[in-house]
C-alpha cells in the first residue's frame, strides 16, 4: 500500500511537471528512450553518442518570442551508433513522436573515442606477447607488466591504416610504485590498437632506443611533498560566505542574475553551451548572443619525427569535453555558495550515466567595479563588483582543462580557461639532442612543444539576429608631422574594416594595433555616439598556427588557420573541425574551409545573421617549472558592450562608499548604500 501511494505521488509530479525547455539536455529518462527507438528497428548497436539535436534556429526564435502562442519545438535526439562490423551511422529520434526521423550509414568516418574505448586498451596492452617484449628490451619484465601504463589516443590519422578501421595509439609509461606519476618513466615505443578486433596490430619503434630511466621518482601526492619538507604552514583559511544567499535565480536551467538572462546547456562533446543570452536594460530586454560554446580546440605537438607527427589532439571533437567533464566538489573546485547541475550522457551499452556536480555556478566579488576620487576635497565614490561565474573542468589523459565563462554587471562576458595537469612526456637517452622540438624537465624527460588552440563559437544577436563584423585597428592618422592635418603628428583612430564575405573575414591578430573584432547592429545607432551598437571581442593571446601550410595539422585543424572567421549561420555548422573527426585526413579539410567553400569565399555576410568563430591559445615550450604538475596558467577572451548602453549601466550597482563634494565641504556623513557599517574618513559612521 506504501509502495503504491508512492507511485501514484510520483505519478502526479510527473504529470504536473512543466515541460523541459527546447535547449534543455536531454535527460536520463529521454536518452534511455532514444536508445529503445533506435533498438526496437535496428537491433543490437553500440551507442557512441545521445544528445539533444537542438531546434532549428528560427523555430526557436519564433518560440522564444512568443511562448504561449507558438508551437512548442519538438524534443530531438542526435544519435551516432556503431554497428558491427565497425559500420557508423548517424540518426534523429523524435521523442515526441517517438520514431527515427532521419537515420544514414557514414562511411569512412571515425566518431568520437569515449571514455570506455580508452579505458579497455591498458588491460589489452599488458597482454600482448609483442608489448612484453618491447617492454623486456627497455628493462622492465614480464611479472612487471602490472607495472606498465598507457594514455590511449585516437591516431590522429596514419596514412599507413586510413580510416576504415577505429584505432587508437597507446602513449607507453611505467609506474615503479602506484602512487607514483608514470610520466617521469615514458617508454619509447608505441602500440596501435583496433577496436574492433581489440588487438594491437601494429608497434611503432624509434631507431635509436632508450632504456628505462633510472632517475628516482619525481611526485606531486601529499607523501612525496611530506619527504621533500612538508607543506607551507604560513597559509590561513580564507572564507567565503553569503549569510543572506546568493544573488542569482535558478529556474530550471535559466539564470537569473543583474539584468542577465541565460540558458544553461550541456552536451557530451562542448561541454557547457549558453542560449539565449539577453540583458535587461532598464526593462528593455535585449537580445546578444544566441549560442556561445567552446567548440573545438586542437593541441599539435612540435616534434617532426616519427611517429610524433601523429600527437595532435582535437580534445573536443575526438573524445568530448563533455564526456571527460570531472565531478566538482566544494571547497576544491569551487568556493563560496554553490549551485551545482548534473549531465546526463549514454554509455556504449545504451544506458544513461550521470556526472553529478557537473557545472558549478557562483559569484565571486570582483574588485572595483569604478572609483573617482577628487584630489580637491577627497570626496570619492567606490563600488565594488561581482561577477557570476558558470564552470566545468575536463580531463583529456595529462591534462586539464578549467573553463570559465564569466558575467559581469556591466555587460561584459569573459571566457577564462585554466590549463593545469601534467606535461606529455617522452623518453630521452642522457645527455641526448632534443633538436629544441622539447625540454628535459627532469632526468631522462622530454616534454615536447606544443601548442593549445582553441576555438569560441559566437552566435552572435546583438540586439537582434543582423549583425556586421568589423575589424578595428588603432591607427596613426594621416599627415606627416608639420604638416596641416597633422602637425604635431600626434593623430591616431580606431580604422574600421567591414567584413563583408567570409574570405575578407579571415584575419589574424595584430597586437601592433591592438586590434579587436566588432559584431554591429549596423541597423540601430546609439543616440549619442551615432555608432552602431556592438559587441567588441578583445584577445590577446592569439598565436598563430604553427605547423606548416600544407601539412597533416594544417589540413586537418583548417579552423585554426586565423583568427577569426566569419560564416552566415546555418543549423547544422556547429563543429569546426567537422562531425567526426578521429582519423580524418584533411583531405578536404572539414568544417570551417568545407562550409566557406560551398557558401562561397565571397558570399555575403553584411547585415544577416552571423557566426564568428575565434580561434585563441597559448604556444607552450615547456620548463622544469611545469613539472611534475603544472601550474594553472590562464588565459582570457572578452566579449563587451560598445555603444551598447547610452551611459555606465552600472551606476545602479549601490555603491560601498560616497561622498560628494557638498558634503565634503560641510563636513557632513558621506552616503553609503549596502547593508554594513564603518567609520568614513571624516570619522562619522557611514553605511556600506
Amino acid at each position: 500500500m506504501v509502495l503504491d501511494r508512492l507511485q501514484q505521488l510520483t505519478m502526479q509530479v510527473s504529470a504536473s511537471a512543466p515541460p523541459p525547455h527546447p535547449l534543455d539536455p536531454l535527460t536520463t529518462t529521454e536518452i534511455e528512450s532514444a536508445v529503445d527507438i533506435v533498438r526496437k528497428e535496428h537491433g543490437k548497436l553500440n551507442f557512441n553518442g545521445v544528445t539533444l539535436y537542438e531546434p532549428r534556429k528560427e523555430q526557436m526564435m519564433a518560440w522564444l518570442a512568443n511562448p504561449e502562442g507558438t508551437p512548442r519545438p519538438t524534443r530531438t535526439a542526435d544519435v551516432v551508433v556503431i554497428a558491427p562490423g565497425g559500420k557508423i551511422y548517424d540518426g534523429i529520434v523524435d521523442l515526441n513522436a517517438k520514431k527515427i526521423i532521419q537515420w544514414k550509414h557514414t562511411p569512412g568516418v571515425q566518431p568520437l573515442i569515449t571514455m570506455e574505448d580508452l579505458q579497455e586498451v591498458e588491460h589489452i596492452v599488458r597482454k600482448d606477447p609483442k608489448v612484453i617484449e618491447q617492454c623486456g628490451i627497455l628493462g622492465i619484465p614480464p611479472h612487471d607488466m602490472d607495472k606498465v601504463y598507457c594514455d590511449p589516443w585516437t591516431i590522429g590519422y596514419d596514412e599507413r591504416f586510413g580510416t576504415d578501421v577505429r584505432l587508437q595509439q597507446a602513449l607507453m609509461y611505467y609506474r615503479p610504485h602506484v602512487d607514483d606519476s608514470q610520466y617521469t618513466y615514458p617508454l619509447d615505443f608505441c602500440p596501435i590498437y583496433n577496436a574492433e578486433t581489440k588487438q594491437i596490430i601494429h608497434i611503432d619503434v624509434p631507431p635509436v632506443r632508450r632504456p628505462l630511466s633510472k632517475a628516482p621518482p619525481n611526485n606531486y601526492h601529499p607523501e612525496s611533498v611530506e619527504k621533500e619538507g612538508g607543506y607551507r604552514t604560513d597559509i590561513k583559511p580564507i572564507h567565503i560566505t553569503q549569510p543572506e544567499g546568493v544573488s542569482f535565480n535558478v529556474n530550471g536551467r535559466s539564470i537569473d542574475w543583474q539584468n542577465w538572462n541565460i540558458h544553461v546547456g550541456f552536451n557530451y562533446r562542448e561541454g557547457l553551451v549558453l542560449n539565449n543570452i539577453t540583458y535587461n536594460d532598464k526593462g528593455n530586454v535585449r537580445p546578444v548572443f544566441y549560442r556561445l560554446s567552446l567548440a573545438e580546440m586542437v593541441v599539435p605537438y612540435g616534434n617532426p619525427d616519427h611517429p610524433h607527427q601523429r600527437k595532435h589532439a582535437f580534445d573536443l571533437g575526438e573524445y568530448g569535453g563533455g564526456y571527460m567533464t570531472n565531478s566538482l566538489s566544494l571547497g576544491c573546485d569551487c568556493k563560496g555558495a554553490i549551485h551545482y547541475m548534473d549531465a546526463a550522457f549514454v554509455n556504449r551499452a545504451g544506458a544513461s550515466t550521470i556526472v553529478k556536480n557537473a557545472i558549478c555556478i557562483h559569484e565571486e566579488d570582483a574588485g572595483i567595479l569604478y572609483k573617482h576620487t577628487d584630489f580637491r576635497d577627497e570626496s570619492m565614490i567606490v563600488t565594488r563588483g561581482r561577477k557570476l561565474i558558470l564552470s566545468h573542468i575536463f580531463t583529456a589523459a595529462n591534462y586539464e582543462y578549467c573553463v570559465y565563462w564569466i558575467f559581469h554587471q556591466d555587460g561584459t562576458v569573459q571566457l577564462d580557461i585554466k590549463l593545469t595537469g601534467i606535461l606529455n612526456t617522452y623518453a630521452m637517452n642522457p645527455g641526448e639532442d632534443t633538436h629544441g622540438w622539447g625540454t628535459e624537465v627532469y632526468p631522462g624527460v622530454n616534454a615536447h612543444n606544443h601548442q593549445h588552440l582553441f576555438c569560441l563559437r559566437v552566435d552572435a544577436n546583438v540586439d537582434g539576429p543582423h549583425n556586421t563584423v568589423f575589424q578595428v585597428d588603432a591607427t596613426q592618422g594621416p599627415g606627416e608631422v608639420g604638416s596641416v592635418e597633422n602637425k604635431y603628428g600626434n593623430a591616431f583612430y580606431a580604422k574600421k574594416t567591414k567584413f563583408t564575405t567570409p574570405l575578407e573575414a579571415m584575419s589574424d591578430y595584430d597586437g601592433s594595433t591592438s586590434r579587436t573584432w566588432e559584431i554591429a547592429n549596423t541597423n540601430k545607432l546609439n543616440p549619442y555616439s551615432k555608432k552602431p551598437v556592438s559587441y567588441k571581442l578583445v584577445s590577446r593571446e592569439v598565436p598563430g598556427l604553427l605547423p606548416k601550410e600544407g601539412g597533416l595539422v594544417w589540413k586537418r585543424a583548417g579552423f585554426a588557420r586565423h583568427a577569426v572567421h566569419v560564416t552566415k549561420y546555418s543549423d547544422d555548422q556547429v563543429h569546426p573541425a567537422g562531425r567526426h573527426v578521429p582519423q580524418t585526413s584533411g583531405e578536404p579539410s572539414q568544417g570551417l574551409p568545407q562550409w566557406i567553400a560551398q557558401a562561397g569565399p565571397n558570399s555575403s555576410i553584411d547585415n544577416t545573421d552571423v557566426v564568428l568563430w575565434h580561434t585563441f591559445g597559448l604556444t607552450h615550450f615547456p620548463t622544469p617549472e611545469d613539472y611534475p604538475i603544472m601550474p594553472a596558467e590562464p588565459m582570457t577572451v572578452l566579449l563587451r558592450p560598445r555603444n551598447f548602453f547610452t551611459r555606465n549601466p552600472v551606476l545602479d550597482v549601490p555603491p560601498s562608499y560616497a561622498r560628494t563634494p557638498s558634503q565634503a565641504a560641510a563636513g557632513t556623513a558621506a552616503c553609503g548604500c549596502s547593508n554594513s557599517k564603518k567609520n568614513s574618513p571624516d570619522g562619522s559612521s557611514v553605511l556600506v
